[in-house]
């Protein structure tokens, strides 16, 4: 019994895991674009977030545009 005994259940752990975290970072890119596409949305509406006063106000158009460009 050599090292590569196990070597399928070994290749196969790593495939499966690629696969699991290629997933997670999908999830993650698509809720962060819909997350984005939603704030805009709601600054469109003149929803304003409470860190925003912190922050120089931009123009409301530029999320406008944010989000047309997204989308």
């Amino acid at each position: 019994m050599g090292t590569t005994a196990h070597i399928d259940f070994i290749a196969a752990a790593y495939v499966a895991a690629a696969i699991v975290i290629g997933a997670l970072l999908l999830w993650v890119m698509v809720d962060h674009r819909t997350q984005q596409r939603k704030i805009a949305e709601l600054e469109m509406q003149g929803v304003t977030r409470r860190s925003a006063a912190a922050r120089p106000q931009q123009p409301r158009n530029a999320a406008a545009e944010a989000a047309k460009e997204e989308a």
